[in-house]
């Protein structure tokens, strides 16, 4: 199995878009959204992180990181984790190999701009619950079992969806119809901020949502 590539020999180093298996599934004038799987054995090679970012891991396997010149270490993950680097303020050059036995996967997205304060996310009603406030972005975690239903909330800054686990969900959004959907694990959304939506789950699996907002 491949380990880690030395750093000594000056090694190619690339922006983050370029990354092996990184794949940039959507971006806008805000935010670059990347798609990392990482299967067993494989390597994403020396790449560059300048933005801010913010994550979800998906699925978890033992992942070496190993900063250029530095030594690997492998952290521990959780599927649905929640994370955020701070990449503006110290840059990173890294590469991730996947030592494991299984895929490690995480979805995430860069942050353009690199000052906050152009948007102001609105607390939220259980069973929402808070998983990430910081400077850049506030996240959300919705668990719902089958039948079960999240109050009306206002999304007051535009920001994501990702899907942790899937299932038949039913959004309300105000002075529209009911939206029936048919979410599938790894399933990715571009939110605009303003409408007040209800959520509720109308199929027979736990349905588990990860929402962030911009700051």
């Amino acid at each position: 199995m491949p380990r880690q590539a030395s750093a000594v020999g000056d090694p190619e180093i690339v922006p983050i878009e370029f990354a092996s298996f990184h794949d940039q599934t959507f971006s806008n004038e805000y935010l670059q959204f990347m798609n990392v799987t990482i299967p067993p054995g494989q390597i994403a090679a020396y790449h560059r992180h300048t933005r801010d970012f913010a994550q979800v891991y998906m699925a978890v396997s033992d992942a070496e990181g190993t900063p250029l010149g530095g030594k690997p270490v492998i952290t521990p993950r959780k599927v649905g984790e929640v994370l955020f680097t701070n990449y503006t303020k110290q840059p990173v050059v890294h590469q991730v190999a996947n030592v494991g036995t299984s895929d490690f996967r995480i979805m995430g997205f860069e942050i353009f701009d690199s000052q906050p304060g152009r948007f102001a996310p609105l607390a939220r009603p259980a069973p929402y619950v808070s998983v990430m406030d910081n400077h850049r972005v506030q996240a959300w975690r919705l668990i719902l079992q089958p039948g079960e239903a999240a109050p009306p909330m206002q999304q007051a800054a535009p920001g994501v969806r990702i899907v942790v686990q899937g299932g038949v969900l039913v959004e309300g959004v105000q002075g529209k119809p009911d939206h029936k959907l048919n979410l599938k694990y790894g399933d990715f959304a571009w939110q605009n901020a303003g409408p007040v939506r209800t959520m509720r789950n109308a199929g027979t699996s736990t349905v588990e949502l990860v929402e962030f907002e911009l700051k």
